[in-house]
């Protein structure tokens, strides 16, 4: 079903980082768009108005669905609204996932025929697969460590919080928000599925963190163990994986590339956004990680 911008409404769950960046670019091509957040916000329905979101999943003919599952590893859209999604009359559902579900491949190159479940984040993998199975043609995009302007490795080191750790041979594959963005566009036009939305050349975070470093003109942080950085128990999991995540299938169904094919494009483009946007200048600043922050 091909749908003319006059025509689509897309319907977000979760207006976080991403999901806002995505909101922002289709109202620029001339969507109409309806988002949720937890909780009502002016323009914005809460997750628990049932008679709005009845109305919006009857009316939209995308839909997509950023929010993550709880702490009991329910996925709070499905719980709510899984029986009308799976007879909504949308051309087009969406759900933003994660690598996570891979879980560690001692740094070897994976791609969506990976098992998952066996990683750190098993409410993740729940969710995706609740999403696959929902109906035939929903498209998951599992996504790495997202970026992009306010939300980077320019950013930690602006405000003392990079670190460097000693952790030889760990690599791991990221993503510029706005390629994410254009992946899901591309999307509407090409066959349901699982994509791997990723750069195409994985590195260390040192390597990142000393870019943005060089970037800013300021010292690297001094490189520690994992014990000297006293990092929470999240952060510390993040170093417990190594994975290099294949973007081929979506560049072979979608059409899609990444614009900021590595860290080095994406943190220049980054750097390039924070000089011509001020904070007094920048009309909504990125949503910090929370339930919405895919």
């Amino acid at each position: 079903m091909v749908t003319t911008n006059a025509m689509a409404t897309i319907l977000i769950f979760g207006l976080g980082y991403t999901a806002s960046r995505l909101a922002s670019r289709l109202r620029a091509d001339g969507w109409h768009v309806i988002a949720t957040r937890r909780a009502a916000e002016e323009e914005v329905l809460g997750i628990d108005d049932e008679d709005g979101i009845r109305a919006a999943i009857a009316s939209a003919t995308h839909i997509l669905s950023s929010a993550p599952p709880d702490a009991d590893g329910h996925d709070p859209v499905l719980t709510r609204y899984g029986t009308l999604l799976a007879h909504a009359p949308a051309c087009w559902i969406g759900y933003l996932s994660s690598t996570g579900v891979y879980g560690d491949a001692q740094g070897a190159w994976i791609d969506e025929t990976a098992p998952t479940g066996g990683g750190r984040r098993p409410a993740r993998a729940q969710a995706d697969a609740a999403w696959r199975m929902l109906r035939p043609d929903v498209s998951v995009f599992r996504l790495p460590g997202i970026y992009g302007p306010g939300r980077s490795a320019l950013d930690r080191v602006r405000e003392g919080r990079a670190h460097r750790i000693e952790r030889v041979g760990q690599l791991f594959s990221r993503i510029h928000v706005d390629d994410i963005v254009a992946g899901v566009i591309a999307s509407f036009d090409g066959p349901p599925g699982v994509y791997n939305i990723a750069d195409d050349r994985p590195s260390s975070q040192n390597a990142v963190i000393e870019q943005a470093c060089r970037l800013l003109r300021l010292p690297p942080p001094p490189l520690q163990s994992l014990e000297e950085a006293g990092l929470s128990t999240m952060a510390r999991g993040f170093y417990a994986e190594n994975r290099r995540v294949a973007n081929g299938k979506a560049k072979r169904l979608l059409g899609w590339a990444p614009r900021f094919a590595d860290y080095r494009a994406g943190l220049a483009d980054c750097l390039a956004c924070s000089a011509t946007n001020s904070p007094a200048s920048e009309s909504s600043p990125p949503t910090a990680a929370s339930g919405d922050q895919r």
